[in-house]
């Protein structure tokens, strides 16, 4: 049986484009939006430096410490480099991502309320076994933003900073090209 993902929880997110080979979210570099604390892209591992790759689930509607994520449930990602900083949606996407859909721009955020729904993100497992609701760890996942009542779904689009492979940003597709949507849940 699949170990469940519970609030909590700290976790690695690998992208699976081009056969899983989209890499691990990330953070990577200072950002350069208002209010942002770090760029994120892909890394080829998860452990590109220290806590830069790893993110700690918690509810965003307040469920406890040690609850078990559903599907469909409301939550904030805390990456662990440094001081910590949630997953947030900043800013617009480029022109080039624009021209496949894209909304906004991802970057860290000191808090998870810098802007309205812009640290939050719903979490759609693809299907579980055991299909119970919940998500489990190697459960293929998609993370959809709530800014503005739909702030995108994540996604790899383009190349990535030095250090990175593939840049990060939300779009109006939940899977617009080859898997670049999918994310798979592994423990940190």
């Amino acid at each position: 049986m699949a170990e469940t993902l519970k609030y909590g929880d700290r976790i690695h997110l690998q992208n699976a484009y081009n056969a899983w080979g989209g890499g691990y979210l990330d953070t990577n570099g200072a950002s350069s939006a208002t209010g942002g604390v770090y760029g994120v892209s892909t890394a080829d591992t998860p452990n590109r430096g220290q806590g830069t790759g790893t993110w700690e689930v918690a509810s965003a509607t307040g469920k406890a410490v040690g609850t078990p994520v559903a599907s469909g449930d409301l939550i904030t990602l805390r990456n662990l480099y440094s001081a910590g900083s949630y997953l947030d949606t900043n800013g617009v996407a480029s022109a080039a991502q624009k021209k496949a859909g894209a909304k906004y721009d991802v970057h860290t955020a000191k808090s998870d309320d810098r802007g309205t729904g812009t640290a939050e993100w719903r979490i759609f497992a693809r299907t579980s076994d055991p299909q119970d609701t919940d998500v489990h760890i190697g459960d293929t996942v998609h993370l959809w933003n709530v800014y503005g009542g739909n702030g995108g779904f994540l996604e790899t689009n383009g190349v990535g900073p030095a250090g990175g492979k593939y840049d990060v940003c939300t779009n109006a597709y939940y899977n617009r090209a080859a898997d670049v949507a999918d994310w798979r849940v592994s423990r940190a």
